[in-house]
Order: C-alpha cells, then structure tokens, then sequence
C-alpha cells in the first residue's frame, strides 16, 4: 500500500486527509472510498486520461483508493494529483511520499492546475503545524509561498513530479516571498500599509465635522452612520475610508487572502483591508452566511478586518438590521444548520448612509420635505435603539454650499491615522481603541477629575446604557491619541458626545 498526505476544507479551516492506494488481483478497475463528494469523485476519470497521457501505465490490478479518516466528507478537486502520483508509481518501493502533502487538480492530458482550495488547506494546516513540505501546481506557488517556513516544490505536469520523486531531475524548493509594501515597526512587530488613495478626500467639498469624525472612526475603528440629504457626500466619504485603514500584520493580510479564496476570489496578498457594500436588496443569508445544508460565507465575514458599509441603511429590511446586532457587539457570526454549526469572524467597521427621512430633504434649508409627520417617524423608527447603541459615531451632514473647498486629503487623514495607531500599540494595546473589553478599558483610558464630571453629566443628559458610556469613553481615548494626550481630558468627552445621536423621541 502506498500513502501520501493531502487535507479538505471543511467550514474556515483545513482537516488533514490520508490518500492510501492499495492493488489487488482482480479485473482491473478503479474503486474510490472514503466519503468523497462528487468532484473528487470525478477525479478517478481524471487521473485515468492524466496518467495515460503523460506515458505511463495503469497497473492491472484493482485499484482501491481509501480517504481517511471516512467520517469527513472530502470536497474539492486537489486530490487528483496525490492520487495519481501513487498509481503511476506503483511499482516504485523505495519512494516515500509519507511526510508530502500533495495538492493539484490534473487536466486530461496530465497538467497540474490550481484549485482556490489549495491555499486557504496549507495555512490552516500550517497553523495547526502539520506541514513541511508540499507538492503543488506552479500556478500556486506565487501564492503558497506567502505562507512562512514551508518547503514549496511546484509542478507543471504530472510526468515531472514522477521525475522529481524518481531522482531524474531535482526541483528547487521556493522561498518565501517577503510583503514589498511599506511597513511600520512596533516592538518587533512589522505593520504594512500601502499609501495610495484612488479616491482622496479632498474631493469631497465641506463636510469638515464628517471628515473628522472620519479620521476619528479609521484611527479607532469606530463604526459610523452618517446622515444628510442626497448629493452631501454620505457615500463619497464612505467609498474613500477603505484607503486609510490601519495597517496589517502579515497574519491578517493572510487571513484576507484565505476569505478571498474560499469565496472564489484570487487573492492579491496586498496589505488592503476589504471594502464590502451589498445592495438593501440583499437577502439575509447572503449578507450573514448560510445555506441549505451546509454554511456558506456571508458579507459580515468577507468584510472582517476591513469595512461593511451599509448605503440606504433604512431601506435594509428590520430583520436584517436586527441580526446586525450580534457582529456588532460580538465581532462573530454563529450560523446554525442541521449538519453543521460554525462561527464565523466578524470583525468590522461599520459604515451606514441614510437620509433623514423617505424623500430625503427633511434636514435640507432650501428644499421642502414632501414627507407627512407618519411617514418620517416609520422611518427613522426602522433602526432600533438598541441598533444605535451600537454605533460610535453619528455624523448629520452639513448642508451643501457652492463655497465648500475640498479641504483635509487623504493623505493627511492616514498619516493621523498613523500617529494614533503607533500610540495605541506603543501603549500595549493588542486591539485597537474600538475593540477594547471593559478591563483594557479601565487600563488603557484613563480620565481626568473634570473628564469624569462631563462624562457622568453627559451620561445622565443623555440617558447612556452602559454600553454607550463605554463607547464614549473608546471614541474619547482615540480623539486623545489624535491630539498627543496620554490622559483623557474634558475637551476629549466632549468631543465624542458631539457624535452622539440624541433621541429624536
């Protein structure tokens, strides 16, 4: 019998599957085992034409191929090449393939081909410390060797696999690649970023309180709503916060590239945090996970370390608005089915965009509100209160002037973004502002005597959860360390009561 390693993906991460090929006397075929799906399934066709193809011979015999352990339901294409490698060389003893893990989907004329599969499987087996070496197509290199510390062999066929195993020829393990993008570094922790602003801020005319509470909720990751008639700037403000994110570990840049994979996206592997903005006519299981019989994932996970940005935000339907409650408070997803329950990350910034009210002009000087007193009320009343409390920062968007200049850039607001992320990791943060649980909290954020007054008066004036107290006192600590301030002082309270919404009731 002879053996090689491979792994399926099964929810988030990678379960570590043994391919083990036996032959028997018998009339020749091909047996498959092991609970596989039906595209590895298919693969038995797929290897018979590879390996014939490629000039070697199938043995007589019958074939048994066993995926183990069988209780794991196997999926993907990337077994091919495992398999087929054990069959073409079956009458090879000395070859062990016993600490090789083996990914590669196979074209009928023995090409070795990338599968979306294959990266996400190696940095979760990776992680778990279950990998040395692998065995791959070349078209996965450029992104495996992303992934530290692993001996990378790429193949273009199958026949030079064969040769490689068999000592006619020698492939070279690929290195690792390091991130070319500009980093920053902190306690022997490296922070990449890349300074590029497609869309810069400057091109949005006014607006100067938005655009601070902007460099305030990028600084802290602090979610947002933003609220002004049509054509104020809502959502060009929103579109250019995606470029003065915070920076990236190496960690989290692969985390971003193994949600694009498993969504069938092709990684670029660029320290840019993702930007997701589904449409309000976007149905719940696209927007949190789900499925039929198995989980899939949804927007509040693809947008993990990056933004969710909700436009039209009362036009989101009350149950989806609703379920937006647990990301926001717990930073994951449970998604619950019958054959499967997994917890996804959902850590975001959230963004929302709304008019005041259905027509859109009830906050307007110079245009009428055509809405009646029952219709702004049903409304606004869609976000719910406890909704609210979960936002940080709330922005009414000043009226539009033929005046307004563009103002503060892009770049300004990210070298801001940059002083004040330095301070909060100098500091012994391990999460930013936003993030922080009570205890970092009380650690990390300490006010002044005339701090404290404001902060209880502010509280009580308006009628503050302990929740919001708390998001004051997050929102307060980023606005000190955009101003240099080691404590929390009255000026700072004061500031991120400004962002509080009042209770229109």
């Amino acid at each position: 019998m002879k053996k090689s390693l491979s792994a399926t993906i099964r929810d988030l991460n990678a379960d570590e599957v043994s391919i083990e090929v036996n032959f028997l006397r018998g009339l020749p075929r091909i047996n498959l085992v092991g609970l596989a799906s039906s595209e590895v399934k298919e693969s038995v066709e797929r290897v018979r034409s590879a390996i014939s193809e490629s000039g070697f011979r199938l043995p007589p015999k019958v074939i048994t191929i066993n995926l183990s352990p069988s209780e794991i339901k196997k999926s993907g294409s990337h077994f091919d090449l495992g398999i087929a490698l054990l069959i073409a060389m079956f009458d090879d003893d000395e070859v062990d393939f016993s600490d090789w893990h083996i990914f590669g989907e196979l074209g009928l004329d023995g090409s070795v081909k990338d599968s979306n599969a294959i990266f996400p499987a190696i940095l979760s087996l990776k992680r778990e410390n279950k990998i040395k070496k692998v065995l791959i197509p070349k078209a996965s290199v450029s992104k495996v060797s992303q992934i530290p510390d692993i001996e990378i062999y790429g193949v273009g066929t199958i026949a030079e696999a064969v040769d490689h195993f068999k000592g006619i020829v020698t492939l070279k393990p690929t290195i690792g690649n390091e991130l070319s993008s500009e980093s920053m570094k902190i306690f022997e922790k490296s922070f990449h970023f890349i300074r590029e602003f497609p869309l810069d801020f400057d091109q949005v005319f006014g607006q100067n309180v938005a655009k601070r509470a902007s460099t305030i909720a990028v600084s802290g990751l602090h979610n947002m709503i933003l609220e002004g008639s049509p054509g104020s700037g809502k959502s060009m403000i929103a579109k250019r916060l995606q470029y003065v994110l915070p920076p990236l570990q190496k960690d989290e840049i692969l985390d971003i590239a193994k949600f694009e994979a498993l969504n069938g996206e092709n990684p670029n592997f660029l320290p840019k945090r993702p930007f997701r903005s589904p449409h309000h006519t976007a149905s719940k299981g696209s927007i949190f996970g789900g499925g039929t019989r198995t989980a899939k994932i949804g927007e509040v996970s693809m947008a993990n370390s990056g933004i969710l940005f909700f436009d039209e935000l009362p036009h989101f339907t009350k149950q989806i608005l609703e379920a937006m409650r647990e990301p926001l408070q717990d930073y994951s997803i449970l998604i619950s089915r019958v054959n499967s329950k997994i917890e996804y990350p959902a850590d975001f910034l959230f963004v929302g965009a709304m008019n005041p009210c259905p027509c859109g002009y009830l906050m307007s000087k110079t245009k009428s509100c055509r809405c009646t007193d029952y219709e702004i009320r049903k409304y606004q009343n869609i976000l719910s209160e406890p909704f609210w409390d979960r936002i940080d920062l709330y922005v009414a968007m000043d009226e539009v002037s033929p005046e307004d200049k563009g103002g503060i850039t892009s770049n300004e607001i990210f070298g801001k973004m940059l002083e004040a992320f330095y301070k909060q990791i100098e500091r012994g943060q391990t999460k930013l502002n936003g993030r922080l649980d009570e205890r970092d909290l009380e650690q990390f954020s300490r006010i002044s005597e005339r701090g404290l007054e404001v902060l209880k008066r502010g509280s009580e004036r308006f009628g503050l959860s302990l929740r919001g107290m708390n998001k004051v006192k997050k929102v307060a600590r980023t606005i000190a360390d955009l101003d240099s301030a080691k404590d929390i002082e009255k000026s700072h309270i004061l500031e991120a009561f400004s962002y509080r919404r009042r209770n229109s009731s």
